[in-house]
């Protein structure tokens, strides 16, 4: 084995952890293929050998890659009809592969994905790399070019955030499974009492329709429960399937073979505090989606 070789196969041993963290940062699984991809040049044009912990550089690399894709972005999204949902991993129900396991530990839900959406690129960084990798703030303040104390502050108030916003999941996919049925069963019927009945007062539904709808946030059990005529056309004219969503109970709806919607959902204490639904044609062909069909 030449060196070339030897230093791919090191770096094959991290990508499973690379492309975590790029999806943390991006929520887009092609911008963290990108991301990974991009680590991966600039490993091979460094002396591999002046690197003492190849796991740690790969991991600021990787995220200094992805905050100069977050403050691209941010600089090109000034329509608020760009707004997107991040992108859905879908596995059954039983588990996915462990590199889909990887990417989703830790409850990486689509409601936390949203949420840190709406941080600034910094302050996404920082969280992401030291909440949910561990990494010092030694390390992450030459990326976000701040002091270790800065760098800690911007950590804080992504934190203070997430707290505030994303609701704790019910860890329990059995209590959430009966959630989402009692959820499947009032829609069929278009029942807007019983919906009620599963809805958190404050939940949050959040519909991304792509190009010929855009994103729409709702707000409040009443005006979510309101959709009682879109639900029950989802759960009649559809084929629906029992998926994992980032790991927590979700819906997949078919048309003949074709996915046409994916719901995933947050249960908090027996209710639905968020729910999510991809409705995007175009970002649906894309997906994997072979686990559902399974």
């Amino acid at each position: 084995m030449d060196a070339d070789d030897f230093l791919a196969d090191r770096f094959e041993e991290h990508r499973t952890h690379l492309r975590a963290v790029a999806y943390r940062m991006l929520g887009s699984l092609a911008e963290a293929e990108d991301a990974v991809q991009e680590s991966w040049l600039r490993l091979s044009r460094t002396d591999s050998g002046e690197i003492d912990n190849l796991g740690g550089w790969l991991t600021t690399v990787v995220g200094r890659v992805c905050l100069d894709m977050l403050r691209t972005r941010t600089s090109r999204r000034e329509d608020p009809l760009e707004q997107r949902l991040p992108d859905p991993v879908i596995s059954p129900e039983d588990g996915g592969d462990p590199e889909q396991q990887a990417l989703i530990a830790d409850s990486v839900g689509l409601a936390l994905l949203v949420v840190l959406e709406s941080l600034s690129p910094a302050e996404r960084l920082a969280f992401v790399l030291h909440d949910m990798f561990a990494v010092p703030f030694e390390q992450i303040a030459p990326i976000v070019d701040r002091t270790p104390a800065t760098a800690k502050k911007l950590a804080s108030r992504a934190r203070q955030r997430v707290r505030g916003t994303v609701p704790s999941p019910d860890p329990d996919p059995g209590r959430q499974r009966r959630v989402v049925d009692a959820f499947l069963a009032a829609a069929r019927d278009g029942d807007f009492e019983a919906l009620l009945g599963v809805l958190d007062p404050d939940a949050v539904m959040r519909v991304d329709a792509g190009a010929a709808g855009g994103m729409r946030t709702i707000i409040g059990a009443a005006a979510v429960a309101g959709e009682a005529t879109n639900f029950r056309r989802f759960s009649r004219a559809y084929t629906v399937e029992p998926v994992l969503v980032n790991g927590m109970v979700g819906l997949v709806g078919r048309e003949n073979g074709r996915p046409r919607s994916v719901l995933g959902f947050t249960i908090t204490d027996g209710r639905i505090t968020a729910l999510e639904i991809l409705n995007d044609p175009e970002r649906l062909a894309l997906l994997d989606l072979s686990a559902s069909a399974e």
